[in-house]
Order: C-alpha cells, then sequence, then structure tokens
C-alpha cells in the first residue's frame, strides 16, 4: 500500500476525513495519514484500542514514536497517560495493552535513523515548557537527532489565543498533529485531530483565532528527494 507517499506534496487530514480501519487484531483500528508497505510499513496513524484490548507482542524494525492523544496506553515496561511521548528504538520489543478506559496513540513506525537509539517515555503534562520564539507561544523539546540526511526536531508547541507565528519555511519538510485547539494559516484552519505534512521548502504564517492550540511538531525529517530514497 502507498498512501500519502509523495512527500512533495503537502497533505491535510481533518477529523471530517477520518476513515477508521480495522487492524488484523481484534479491538484495534487505525486511522491512517501516510503509508508505505502493507503490514509491515513506514507509516503514520492513529491506532485506536477499544477498553481491555491486546497487541501482541512484536519487534520495532524501524523504531517507533508514540504521543498518547487519549486514555491510558500500557506495555510490559509501565503505563502512560494522555500526554506521555515514547520512543522505541530500532529492536526494541513490547506488548501492548490498554485497561477499561480504552486508548488514542498518534504512531510513526518505521521512521528511525539506524544512529538513534535514545528509548524514552516522556509524560509531557508534567515537563519544563520554555518561551517560544514569538509572544504567547510555549514549547517543550521533546527529541532532536542529527544525521546525513538532517537534522530531526520533535516539540509540542502550546499557542495562546491570538497567537501569531512569524512567516517561514519549511528546511527539510514540517508535520503538525493538533491536539487541542484550532491552528490557522493563510491555507485554513485545523482543528483538534488534524494532520497536516508540509513539503521541504514550502511556507506558512501560523496563527491562532481566541480558542489557541495545542500541537505536536516535527521539523526537519523530510528532505529533497525522500519520496525517490523510500521507493
Amino acid at each position: 500500500m502507498n498512501l500519502n507517499a509523495d512527500f512533495d506534496q503537502r497533505v491535510v487530514i481533518k477529523p471530517a476525513d477520518y476513515q477508521w480501519v480495522p487492524s488484523p487484531v481484534a479491538g484495534v483500528t487505525r486511522m491512517m495519514f501516510d503509508r508505505i508497505g502493507d503490514e509491515i510499513a513506514r507509516a503514520t496513524s492513529l491506532v485506536r484500542y477499544d477498553p481491555n484490548s491486546e497487541f501482541p507482542e512484536h519487534q520495532h524494525g524501524g523504531g517507533e514514536e508514540v504521543l498518547v492523544v487519549e486514555g491510558e496506553f500500557a506495555d510490559e515496561h509501565g503505563s502512560y497517560p494522555a500526554g506521555t511521548y515514547i520512543r522505541n528504538p530500532i529492536g526494541t520489543r513490547h506488548s501492548p495493552r490498554v485497561g477499561p478506559g480504552g486508548a488514542v496513540i498518534f504512531v510513526k513506525l518505521h521512521q528511525f535513523d539506524q544512529g538513534d537509539t535514545e528509548q524514552k517515555a516522556i509524560n509531557t503534562r508534567r515537563g519544563e515548557w520554555l518561551p517560544g520564539l514569538v509572544d504567547g507561544l510555549q514549547v517543550l523539546p521533546l527529541h532532536e537527532f542529527a544525521s546525513p540526511r538532517g537534522a530531526e526536531h520533535v516539540a509540542l508547541v502550546q499557542w495562546a489565543p491570538n497567537s501569531r507565528f512569524n512567516e517561514h519555511g519549511h528546511f527539510g519538510g514540517e508535520e503538525i498533529f493538533v491536539l487541542e485547539g484550532r491552528l490557522h494559516d493563510e491555507h485554513g484552519a485545523y482543528p483538534a485531530g488534524s494532520w497536516i505534512r508540509s513539503p521541504h521548502q514550502s511556507r506558512h504564517q501560523p496563527y491562532t483565532r481566541e480558542q489557541g492550540a495545542l500541537i505536536y511538531v516535527k521539523t526537519g525529517h523530510i528532505m529533497p528527494g525522500f519520496s525517490r530514497f523510500l521507493s
């Protein structure tokens, strides 16, 4: 399967566009944002676990990045409430499960560099937020890694109501998942649950209105020719 596999194109998916599909495991469904491959794939998705569901033990052949969006996610290593950011590098293993409340996670699979070996679980609700580059923004850095293909940065960004960022270009692309509120730019409005992937050297000027916003943002991971590199 190739879904939104041209990384030179901008892609926007909003909750009204969601199409949940069953996984091979009962009680686990997926909303696919992009995907290259079949069951073992380079993929970005929302994964919804029904109450008291489990996923079989598996190895992360290309690494796994998770942000718990709703509920509480767990495995044999611990429990991770909503707001937890998890990185499981290449070669790690686990057996996910959830309790009676179920869970929804934002997950990126098979997207780790071989040299990116840091395993972590960060409770962002207890994180140390830093001032942003403009008034009204706060940033919680989550991860960074530099390789010959570029410098990847991951963070949460909290936008106060009626905040505006400078117009800027995305060297190495930008990926956003809106967690709370509503983000805007000159191209449209993005409510909570929206996923935006912008290619290398694209530009925009984001802002918020009365709701403000909380977003997951990753930059620097979509370099020129990225689609050809994956093919």
